[in-house]
């Protein structure tokens, strides 16, 4: 009897052990997910006054104390401040220069990729360590004698200088691909060497198929990057046929006031297509961000 009664007091006391270390962990868990609501309602803050601000009328966003949410939506805030400029062309214009700065930045950058990831060489690792090296140096830097290189091929007031870069190279881009394709079997690549391949099949038919996740990542950064771009546009862009977006919306900002309902509305505008791009391809830049989420042998 009394070792079934210290059998019975221990499996007491494991349960009642394991009740308190759930309830803990439902605390834990608690406080967690309490920390990250409140971090991103910070976060999402600024985003909900942009769209707030867009929607209501000159007069609202003039008044004091602000209105945290507009008396009547002013819908129309958006059609008028399209209508305003020559939206149209200019969206067409940040179009076409992203998308070829994401098809440069995707096939080229992987193409270096695979030669510091699969191809041995002389000086390999040294020189990759110089081109990561060019990650410290701050862009501003480079600026001014980019911008008399450029000039001097005669190319500024053209695209040349917003899309020819892209076709040359980006460290960080390198590095994460190599990366990548570090985890990547050597076994593939030697099987098609043997089946006499030459490294450009081996790149475009194995390399760039095991490494969309990581491909679809630079994707999402170099088009994001080319379409947000307001520095470079505003460097070497003259005409107004051939502005962006990002400088149409200098439209607004008079010498007097800003129109900020129209200058809200457009930023909501540009900042959808670049929110439903990362929407749509999460999983692959969740994935593609993990270098180590490669195939592995």
């Amino acid at each position: 009897m009394g070792t079934l009664r210290w059998r019975g007091q221990q499996v007491n006391g494991s349960v009642k052990f394991y009740q308190t270390m759930k309830f803990r962990r439902y605390v834990k868990n608690t406080i967690i997910l309490s920390i990250l609501i409140l971090g991103s309602l910070v976060l999402l803050t600024p985003l909900w006054w942009m769209v707030s601000t867009s929607l209501k009328t000159p007069a609202e966003i003039a008044q004091h104390p602000p209105a945290f949410m507009p008396e009547s939506f002013q819908f129309s805030n958006y059609i008028e401040a399209w209508q305003t400029g020559p939206f149209t062309r200019w969206g067409l214009n940040t179009l076409f220069i992203s998308v070829i700065v994401t098809i440069g930045s995707v096939f080229v950058n992987s193409f270096i990729a695979y030669g510091f990831a699969k191809i041995r060489f002389k000086g390999r690792n040294t020189l990759f360590v110089i081109i990561l090296a060019t990650m410290l140096i701050p862009g501003f830097v480079t600026l001014v004698p980019q911008y008399m290189l450029f000039s001097k091929l005669g190319w500024v007031n053209t695209y040349l200088p917003l899309i020819v870069p892209a076709f040359l190279g980006s460290a960080f881009f390198i590095f994460l691909l190599r990366q990548f394709m570090l985890t990547i079997p050597k076994e593939f690549s030697e099987a098609a060497i043997m089946d006499g391949a030459s490294h450009f099949k081996i790149w475009w038919h194995i390399m760039l198929p095991l490494t969309k996740p990581a491909l679809i990542t630079v994707g999402i950064f170099a088009f994001n990057g080319a379409w947000n771009d307001l520095l470079g546009p505003l460097l070497y862009l003259n005409d107004e046929n051939l502005y962006t977006l990002q400088l149409g919306l200098q439209t607004f900002k008079g010498s007097v006031q800003v129109q900020w309902h129209y200058l809200m509305s457009m930023s909501v505008t540009i900042l959808l297509p670049t929110v439903f791009l990362f929407f749509i391809f999460q999983r692959f830049f969740m994935n593609g961000a993990n270098i180590s989420s490669g195939t592995k042998g």
